[in-house]
């Protein structure tokens, strides 16, 4: 008899969100600078923008619940019960080019986003 423990099988995850590893190295950088260790990334989507939602993102102290929490190599990464279903298969990553630096969020289930990059439906 085999042991069901064992299994080889991908365990599920709390969120289908992924943290780039520079996103994560960059989360810890802040944390580092804020002197903090009880803050988490909150992700969500809000109502507004022209399109109809909005992105958040922000460090947290609380865990409420309904929240869904991902571990990324120390960074942990929390979501709403309610924005779960908006930013499953979404990628944070930070970029720091000559053209463009901050968070970014690639999220296959935005249908499309208006001129000023931060909403979408």
């Amino acid at each position: 008899m085999t042991d069901t423990a064992l299994s080889t099988e991908p365990t599920e995850r709390a969120h289908g969100v992924l943290l780039s590893t520079a996103a994560a190295e960059k989360v810890k950088s802040l944390l580092g600078q804020e002197g903090r260790d009880d803050l988490r990334l909150r992700v969500a989507v809000q109502p507004g923008g022209c399109s109809g939602l909005i992105y958040q993102l922000y460090f947290d102290e609380r865990f409420l619940d309904g929240d869904r929490a991902v571990d990324f190599d120390g960074v942990e990464v929390i979501i709403d019960d309610m924005s779960v279903p908006y930013l499953d298969g979404a990628t944070i990553d930070f970029k720091d080019t000559i053209s463009e630096q901050g968070f970014t969020i690639d999220n296959p289930n935005a249908a499309g986003s208006c001129a000023c990059g931060d909403s979408f439906h």
